[in-house]
């Protein structure tokens, strides 16, 4: 689907400050996920300046803070200090240490296919303790079994959740924000309003600057390791976006590695193979390691791989996703090149649990091919 931008009136923090106000207005209760991230902390800042200026109602307000057990020491803290502010104003501040799924980009080299934080059977290998405050269970919650994003909203259907989300961040992020817009809707089936989602990346650091927000100092570690700007996402370790800054990071938390490793044994292959076809990367290292080989046929490894469901994906949900691999690969076997096979090859072997790689190539591979034959009709006509 094609996604068109319009030009607005106003800039994009009045904008949000309009949505926050909006959802305020409905009366019903508001919930704020809240991460310590910089998008998150743009929101925060945006609700905490309405507040004290008394254009909403702090009673309305719960922030809701996940904690997903593996998380950088400096993330902690931000959130500490966040939730002494809100609660100073007036608002609710829950923080959750539960029994959740959590998609591990390390647990697809071996049959497991989730991370459970706050597992009570590895309580000793914890990569942090919880702090005391902490909300360990909920009667609605479905121990092990869900992810936070089936819990919170049935937990909390009464209200509207809004969260620092934005169309900036992925392509799989983009069309569904515009997929909603399209349809004269402004709020997901789940009850979810993004009042940033129009927010560059660029807009946030600016805001923050000028907001003179403090920023958790990963943020500051992992510039200076040279990670780029469009690539300062920080989450839970085990996270592929996380994961691949876990090495660098050890400089600034010496014993910050030992603790994951013991956590999930995985881990360390994040050391050895990060820039390897294991992973999926694309980096100048990895060319570097692989100049002067012989080209793979990725095609070839694809059917290979394909020729053997059963042995190859042993759990149903690695099944799942193969298939879906299967069936996108048949589709584009006409128009695709060893490129694209690669892509297809590395987005299935690295691991692809919420296909999140499988939507993006999509939209790749045929916008190349629509793009090209567009190309050719033009040349065409003009002979």
């Amino acid at each position: 689907m094609a996604v068109k931008r319009c030009p607005a009136s106003i800039d994009v923090v009045e904008a949000a400050k309009i949505r926050i106000r909006n959802v305020f207005r409905n009366g019903l209760p508001v919930y704020m996920s809240f991460s310590g991230g910089k998008d998150s902390l743009c929101l925060s800042q945006l609700v905490m300046n309405l507040i004290q200026v008394g254009e909403i109602n702090p009673v309305q307000l719960t922030v809701q803070f996940i904690d997903e057990e593996a998380i950088f020491p400096c993330m902690e803290e931000k959130v500490k200090e966040w939730r002494k502010k809100f609660m100073l104003l007036g608002a609710k501040f829950e923080w959750f240490c539960l029994e959740v799924k959590h998609y591990n980009c390390f647990n697809e080299l071996s049959n497991d296919e989730t991370f459970i934080c706050w597992d009570r059977y590895k309580e000793d290998v914890w990569v942090r303790q919880p702090p005391s405050f902490a909300i360990r269970n909920h009667p609605m919650l479905r121990s092990r079994v869900d992810t936070y994003q089936d819990f919170l909203p049935r937990a909390y259907a009464d209200g509207i959740t809004i969260t620092g989300i934005r169309a900036a961040e992925s392509v799989q992020r983009l069309q569904s924000i515009a997929t909603l817009t399209r349809t004269g809707k402004r709020i997901t089936k789940r009850l979810q309003i993004f009042p940033v989602y129009d927010w560059r990346d660029n807009d946030v650091w600016l805001y923050l600057s000028k907001e003179k927000v403090d920023i958790p100092e990963i943020y500051l570690f992992l510039w200076q390791s040279g990670t780029r700007k469009r690539q300062l996402r920080v989450s839970q370790f085990f996270s592929v976006d996380t994961a691949k800054s876990l090495v660098k990071m050890n400089e600034y938390y010496p014993d910050l590695m030992e603790r994951i490793v013991r956590r999930e044994p995985n881990a360390y292959l994040a050391a050895l193979y990060w820039d390897s076809e294991m992973f999926g990367r694309s980096t100048t290292d990895r060319k570097q390691n692989e100049k002067g080989k012989e080209e793979k046929d990725y095609k070839a490894a694809l059917l290979e791989l394909f020729s053997d469901m059963d042995g190859n994906f042993q759990t149903k949900h690695k099944r799942y996703v193969a298939e879906r691999y299967r069936n996108f690969f048949l589709s584009v076997s006409v128009i695709a090149d060893n490129k694209d096979y690669k892509a297809i090859y590395e987005g299935l072997i690295s691991g692809d649990p919420k296909l999140r790689s499988f939507r993006a190539l999509y939209q790749k591979i045929y916008g190349k091919y629509v793009t090209t034959a567009k190309k050719r009709e033009v040349m065409r006509s003009g002979q």
